[in-house]
């Protein structure tokens, strides 16, 4: 396999785990892995817990792995994102209260980003969630 074949592989299989990347929609294939389900079934697996999209899920993974401090323009930049396509992410990840801006003592035009107890809970729970549908994949 020479270097333009795995690029092109590579290309098509980033592609295609962009679109799998949704939790909700890793969990329901690995709920299907087991066997037919209902779509009742289906959807109490997904009850209950926020959608995120990709870039918030980005963003929030950012947060809650790398250490502090998170700012704006350091989150755009380490996602190769726009800074105001991160605002309008952190928007949404704030009203779920799972991150809170602030403003940095040190200098006042930075807003600092940080991580709440509801947003450790959640993450803990997606581990959880990844954690329980691999194990059962297994089986």
């Amino acid at each position: 396999m020479n270097i333009q074949d795995i690029t092109l592989r590579t290309a098509e299989a980033e592609q295609f785990l962009k679109a799998l990347a949704n939790r909700y929609r890793l969990t329901i294939l690995c709920e299907l892995h087991g066997g037919e389900r209902a779509v009742a079934e289906l959807e109490a697996v997904r009850s209950g817990r926020p959608d995120l999209t990709m870039r918030q899920m980005a963003i929030v993974l950012t947060v809650f792995l790398e250490p502090p401090p998170h700012t704006v323009r350091g989150l755009a930049q380490a996602l190769n994102i726009a800074k105001p396509a991160v605002v309008r992410a952190l928007d949404r990840l704030e009203e779920l209260d799972f991150v809170r801006r602030r403003e940095d003592p040190d200098d006042k035009r930075n807003v600092l980003i940080e991580r709440t107890v509801k947003g450790s809970v959640y993450m803990r729970e997606t581990g959880d969630l990844i954690a329980a549908a691999a194990l059962k994949g297994r089986r």
